[in-house]
C-alpha cells in the first residue's frame, strides 16, 4: 500500500482531506497547498503551533495611510467584534473559501468605504465569486446592524469612517495570520477560535481577544 498522494512512500496517517492514507512528507508539503484540510484535522492543528509568520516586504500591506490606533480599537470594540463575526460567518459558510478569498473581500470592502469618504460611492465587489460572497456577507451584516442601532440606542452611532478603520484592522490581521499556502485558512482558523460556530456577536469572547 502506498501514499494516496505521492503513490510512492509508505503511508503513516489517515488524511481526511483526501480520504486516504498518506505519508508524513506529503502531509507536510501538500497541507493546504494541494489538499483542502479540514480545520479540525489533528495534524493541521498540531502544525498550526509551529507555523512561521510570512515575512512581508516594505509596502506590501495596503492602506498604511489609514491610522488604526489603540484608542480607536478600545473605543470601537463592539464594532470590531461585529465586523469580525460577519467576515468569519461569510467565509466559513462559503464552500471552498480560503484566506486569500478573505483578503480579496477585505480589499474590496476597504475600497468601497474609501469612496464613501470621498463622497462618491462606488461598490468594489470582487470578481472572484468566493470573495464576493464574503464581501456581501459583511455588507449585509453591517446594513442590518446599522438599521437596528436607532432601535437599540435611540440614535445612529456607527460612522462610515469607523467601519473603514475596523476593516483596515481586520485586513492587517489577515496579512499577519495568512500562512502563504494556496489553500491556507490560518486566519479563518484564528477567527473560528474567537467566534463559536453560529454564535452571535453578543455571545463572542471579549473584544480584547482579537487585538494583536
Amino acid at each position: 500500500m502506498a501514499c494516496a498522494i505521492c503513490e510512492t512512500r509508505r503511508p503513516r496517517r489517515f488524511c481526511p482531506g483526501v480520504r486516504g492514507e498518506i505519508c508524513t512528507i506529503c502531509c507536510g508539503t501538500e497541507r493546504e497547498v494541494s489538499v483542502d484540510c479540514p480545520l479540525d484535522c489533528e495534524y493541521l492543528r498540531e502544525a498550526r503551533k509551529y507555523e512561521k509568520q510570512v515575512e512581508l516586504e516594505d509596502g506590501q500591506v495596503p492602506n498604511l495611510d489609514i491610522r488604526v490606533t489603540e484608542e480607536f480599537l478600545e473605543k470601537h470594540e463592539e464594532l470590531l467584534m461585529l465586523l469580525g463575526s460577519f467576515v468569519a460567518a461569510g467565509a466559513l459558510q462559503t464552500d471552498g473559501a480560503v484566506d486569500f478569498d478573505v483578503r480579496e473581500a477585505l480589499a474590496g470592502l476597504v475600497q468601497t468605504y474609501r469612496t464613501l469618504q470621498s463622497g462618491v460611492y462606488y461598490e468594489s465587489i470582487p470578481a472572484n465569486p468566493l470573495a464576493a460572497a464574503i464581501y456581501r456577507s459583511v455588507q449585509d451584516g453591517m446594513a442590518e446592524a446599522r438599521r437596528q442601532e436607532p432601535e437599540r440606542l435611540g440614535m445612529s452611532k456607527t460612522r462610515d469612517a469607523d467601519v473603514l478603520g475596523g476593516l483596515v484592522f481586520l485586513q492587517r490581521l489577515e496579512y499577519d495570520h495568512n500562512n502563504g499556502r494556496k489553500r491556507g485558512r490560518a486566519f479563518l482558523d484564528f477567527l473560528r477560535e474567537i467566534y463559536a460556530a453560529g454564535a452571535s456577536a453578543a455571545d463572542a469572547p471579549p473584544p480584547s481577544l482579537i487585538l494583536p
